[in-house]
């Protein structure tokens, strides 16, 4: 690395630490040659391709991961820093796997699980794009299959009182 002054490759590090994202180290460096401060973001890349539905792979974008969630999450009760935190464990879910590749099915059916806790109309929102459904009725089966989930929590929760 390099000042962004002077060009000089002498550095030293004055204060590292964690940064908002789990993922990254934030630190400030100072240039042994004209003494000035900068700092530095290290993050760790994720080595996963993504094999599309089309055939073609592309390397993992935590930002694209984050867009498609917050589109599912607008206009609900959730916030910007709970999509945040939802990207955030999913990454750090495929980052503790060992796969080298994952389709756009599996990382669908991961996103559609997380949401699923999360915010029952986000997760039906996903599910509409990424399912890609053509029919009414499919939409009807997944939201019966919510309520019937709701009603089962529900009746547990009446009879444990």
């Amino acid at each position: 690395m390099r000042c962004p002054y002077c060009e000089h490759d002498e550095l030293k590090v004055t204060d590292s630490r964690e940064a908002a994202e789990h993922n990254a180290i934030r630190r400030r460096r100072e240039c042994q040659k004209c003494a000035r401060r900068f700092t530095t973001f290290e993050t760790v890349e994720l080595a996963l391709q993504v094999h599309k539905r089309d055939g073609r792979y592309e390397d993992f974008q935590k930002q694209k991961l984050l867009n498609g969630i917050a589109a599912a999450c607008r206009h609900t009760t959730v916030s910007n820093g709970q999509v945040t935190e939802l990207t955030t464990a999913i990454t750090a879910e495929l980052m503790e796997s060992t796969v080298k590749t994952i389709t756009t099915t599996e990382l669908g059916d991961i996103v559609m699980r997380h949401l699923q806790e999360l915010d029952p109309v986000a997760y039906i929102r996903f599910a509409c794009v990424y399912r890609r459904f053509k029919k009414l009725d499919e939409l009807q089966n997944l939201m019966s299959s919510l309520q019937a989930k709701d009603e089962k929590v529900d009746s547990f929760v009446i009879k444990s009182n």
